[in-house]
């Protein structure tokens, strides 16, 4: 939907579906019931995700993209960006920490992404930009000696490099500006907004500015200029929520750098606030015990009663140090419905998305909004509503706080 200042939609990895046919038959029985709530009569946005398998079937058979074509148009509808985060199955199997592979220091990764910005560049409608967010780098916990993350590090941000020089390529051929927004997440080589800007700044700039400058026949001023037209940040508000970011410096600091975010991750973590009392805190530590499963990461973020922060890599960890007397909060990487702040023993980060969408109203830093609720699946069955329904409200929900 368009907002008049941006373009608002739902993520589709919510839906299952690896194989094209499978992700166009979740679109064609979900999608239009949707809209039919929220835009009967104007135009409605599609977050797409497509995963490698997914990418392949539809840009190598032109009647699966024709027939695409034309469900978009009958609907009303259009793509805008993508999430080219998850690149295997994300459904029905054991994704965790495989949510990272391939990283961005294979050729599959950037062999996948390029792949996405061909589908997106025939699908996006003309005058608009696209976005596709993507992961953030690596996996840390996979590479733990230092020189090694910088080795890794290195050889992500060559690739990233090679994307951004694609996209301009394409933006001096057709005028149309693409996008690839890196999206930080808890125990990712990028994690939090100081360190995506230092990535960017010390990293991406340095290394980028003399390569490119050479290859596309540019000064170290347009070069900049190009890096951050097409290099941004996706601010997920569930993972900086994780992190307890402080998200008006951060946004305002990227602003202040000339740096860019391509689409706000409209989405919600767990909070649970730790009494000092072991014994007090049981109900609550059983309350949360009811959000591990097998499929997604969890990744916890306690705070502790000095300020400084303890990481544990998946919920079942932090469940198991629930006794830390100095842990005065939790913090856990599920992403519940945005509309459910009060779940009883256990809350929602809800108040830190009404923070970033009050500074996205007051100068819309972005073009693009995406609300990102993917474990509807693996929820507590007491948190469930039909699937079409949960969607409907969440988007609502952002529409009543926007306008």
């Amino acid at each position: 939907m368009n907002l008049g200042t941006a373009h608002l939609t739902y993520c589709t990895n919510i839906h299952a579906g690896e194989t094209w046919p499978d992700t166009f038959s979740a679109l064609q029985f979900n999608f239009p019931v949707i809209k039919a709530q929220l835009s009967p009569d104007k135009p409605m946005g599609i977050g797409l995700r497509l995963s490698n398998i997914g990418s392949i079937d539809l840009l190598n058979d032109e009647i699966y993209f024709q027939e695409f074509q034309q469900w978009l148009t009958a609907h009303n509808a259009y793509v805008f960006t993508m999430n080219g985060f998850p690149y295997g199955n994300f459904h029905h199997a054991h994704v965790k920490d495989q949510v990272h592979a391939p990283d961005w220091t294979t050729n599959d990764r950037l062999t996948y992404t390029l792949r996405l910005f061909d589908i997106l560049a025939k699908l996006l409608p003309e005058g608009m930009e696209g976005g596709i967010s993507t992961s953030p780098l690596s996996y840390k916990p996979w590479h733990t000696a230092s020189d090694e993350r910088k080795k890794v590090k290195e050889m992500a941000t060559a690739n990233i490099l090679k994307v951004a020089a694609a996209l301009y390529r394409m933006f001096e051929s057709t005028g149309v500006i693409l996008h690839l927004d890196i999206e930080p997440e808890p125990d990712g080589f990028l994690e939090s907004g100081e360190g995506f800007i230092n990535w960017f700044e010390n990293d991406l700039l340095a290394i980028g500015v003399p390569v490119l400058s050479e290859q596309l026949n540019l000064t170290a001023e347009e070069t900049t200029t190009a890096i951050k037209q097409h290099i941004r940040l996706c601010y997920d508000v569930c993972h900086f929520a994780i992190g307890y970011e402080p998200h008006a410096e951060v946004i305002d600091q990227l602003a202040e750098k000339g740096i860019k975010v391509g689409k706000i991750q409209i989405s919600a973590a767990l909070k649970a606030a730790l009494p000092s009392s072991p014994d007090d805190r049981e109900p609550i530590v059983h309350a949360l015990s009811k959000f591990t499963e097998a499929t997604y990461l969890h990744q916890v973020i306690a705070k502790t009663n000095s300020g400084s922060l303890i990481r544990y890599p998946d919920l079942p960890e932090a469940l198991a140090d629930n006794r830390n007397p100095g842990v005065i909060e939790w913090r856990a990487h599920f992403h519940v419905p945005i509309f459910a702040e009060d779940m009883g023993l256990v809350k929602s980060t809800q108040a830190d998305i009404v923070e970033v969408l009050n500074k996205f109203k007051e100068n819309p830093f972005t073009q693009h909004l995406e609300v990102e609720t993917y474990t509807w699946e693996v929820l507590p069955e007491d948190l469930k509503v039909p699937l079409t329904q949960s969607i409907t409200r969440e988007l609502d929900w952002v529409i009543k706080r926007l306008v």
